[in-house]
């Protein structure tokens, strides 16, 4: 069963920093592009963060240039996402996902592996 798992998620203060894991289970994701995404109630799942399969490239959202990081290690099947400045805006909960079919991409329906979501609340 291929599996996406994240954890990492919780409660922090504004300007505090958190870092998401994603472990991939069930198949090898050291080939494919990986991305972060979230969700509030009511609203779309928004891209976040994206990587290529190599880890290096990377690209983001404009809300979270210079605050978060997305990175990669294949020998580990995992991908990471470091949140620092965190604003009360960022509470949402946060999805990993892989796309076997594109080089990256920012769109929900081009990703074909999606974890639970992991929490993510930042109190003011």
């Amino acid at each position: 069963q291929v599996q996406l798992v994240e954890s990492g998620g919780g409660l922090v203060q504004t300007g505090g920093s958190l870092r998401l894991s994603c472990k991939g289970s069930g198949r090898s994701f050291s080939s494919d592009a990986m991305g972060w995404f979230r969700q509030t109630p009511g609203k779309e799942r928004e891209f976040v963060a994206g990587i290529n399969w190599s880890g290096g490239s990377t690209y983001y959202a404009e809300f979270v240039k210079g605050r978060f990081t997305i990175s990669k290690d294949n020998a580990k099947n995992m991908v990471y996402l470091q949140m620092n400045i965190l604003k009360p805006e960022d509470t949402a909960v946060y999805y990993c996902a892989a796309t076997i079919r594109f080089g990256s991409s920012r769109l929900p329906h081009e990703y074909d592996y999606w974890g639970q979501g992991t929490q993510v609340t930042v109190s003011s």
